[in-house]
């Protein structure tokens, strides 16, 4: 299993709505790394859910339920989707500042790329967000 942080602005896709939906494909992508790592999403694999901009923190967890087809909002073949669902939120979120005073949280994605709005990561860089959340 891989694991994986998406980012969304809770104005336009809140952790909320998520759960109100039950699933939905994470869409609007358009940067080919995040593309790409997309196309590695498996079914099964847990992703960490991020508000961005507003909060700036890690709140749930969401399972992959299905694997890359065409981003139905738009005609050009480059963009993909994946379909989400949520499996649980956090005790509390982790936020930007925790994730970026942690030692063992220096390589993540989130504080190297912070622009990219979808990125891997280890299972022991995941495993430490859900330790942080937790306290």
């Amino acid at each position: 299993m891989n694991h994986w942080l998406v980012k969304s602005e809770p104005i336009k896709y809140s952790w909320e709505k998520f759960n109100k939906e039950g699933r939905t494909f994470w869409d609007g992508v358009r940067n080919y790394q995040a593309r790409n790592n997309m196309k590695l999403m498996k079914t099964g694999d847990l992703v960490l859910y991020y508000h961005s901009n507003e909060g700036k923190a890690v709140v749930g967890i969401a399972r992959v339920v299905k694997e890359f087809y065409q981003d139905p909002t738009t005609p050009d073949p480059n963009w993909v989707v994946v379909d989400l669902e949520p499996v649980e939120g956090l005790k509390r979120p982790v936020t930007l500042e925790e994730i970026k005073a942690d030692e063992r949280l220096k390589d993540v994605g989130l504080v190297r790329q912070g622009r990219l709005s979808v990125m891997p990561l280890k299972p022991e860089e995941f495993d430490r967000i859900l330790e942080l959340a937790a306290n």
